[in-house]
């Protein structure tokens, strides 16, 4: 599986890989990602599979994406990196971690637990509306946002998922993300991740305090997984951290990362 990425930074300098959540790409962390890199850390974002730029597959689940990131890691020829992973990613990030300890350096988990969750109406309100959307009879972005706007009712997750909107031809347009793969596996992406060795290097999991991912029954087996973790959180922010509150993500992250 290619994987497209960005990447910022000078070669030789600590490795970051950043990885998105579900219906996310890594546009969404380029800000973030050159701000790092203007410290002195190496950024790698890719956008995993079925998502943004990358190769789709009708395979679409955490062991598929954590080998994806096993693969990159090789094929980039990426020593001892950091992983930071964001909803979706993080789950990926912390299956990578506790199956490889000894290849990951740091893990940075955004606001995700490792346990396995019901059904979201959420994503399955966001799935459905993209797939009501006549993609090959729209003639301009608006006309699309007005289309998510009778199932999507927030304009920031409409703006969020117009990310993924991309040119097809001179007039017309599509979905970068493989809809149907991402629909037939959905609750896949609900999934805990397995038992495996606990990951003994400093983690830190940041959760919104406008959010309901992590919880604090949660906290029980985030230690059992990453008995080193600490655990921090924003709490104006909701489910998207990074976006909601920038400036105080990046302060909490880098004081972890350096």
């Amino acid at each position: 599986m290619e994987l497209f990425y960005r990447k910022f930074g000078d070669e030789g300098n600590q490795p970051i890989i950043i990885l998105h959540g579900l219906f996310g790409i890594s546009d969404n962390w380029v800000s973030y990602g050159k701000q790092v890199a203007d410290e002195g850390f190496e950024v790698y974002i890719p956008d995993q599979r079925n998502h943004g730029r990358s190769e789709h597959s009708d395979d679409f689940n955490y062991l598929a994406l954590t080998n994806d990131l096993f693969d990159f890691i090789n094929t980039e020829s990426i020593e001892n990196p950091i992983l930071i992973g964001h909803s979706m990613g993080g789950k990926v990030a912390m299956r990578f971690a506790v199956s490889y300890p000894e290849l990951v350096k740091k893990l940075i988990v955004v606001d995700i637990a490792p346990r396995e969750y019901g059904p979201r109406k959420h994503h399955l309100s966001i799935i459905k509306t993209m797939l009501a959307v006549n993609i090959d009879n729209v003639k301009t972005r608006t006309e699309v946002s007005d289309y998510l706007a009778k199932g999507i009712t927030d304009k920031r997750i409409r703006q969020f998922i117009l990310k993924n909107l991309s040119r097809k031809g001179k007039e017309g347009f599509q979905w970068r993300l493989n809809l149907k793969a991402i629909a037939d596996n959905l609750d896949k992406m609900f999934d805990g991740i397995p038992e495996g060795v606990a990951y003994k290097s400093p983690t830190l999991f940041i959760k919104g305090g406008r959010s309901d991912y992590i919880l604090s029954h949660d906290y029980k087996e985030i230690y059992a997984f990453f008995p080193y973790a600490e655990i921090a959180t924003i709490d104006r922010a909701t489910h998207w951290l990074h976006a909601d509150a920038p400036e105080e993500f990046f302060k909490i992250t880098f004081q972890f990362l350096k």
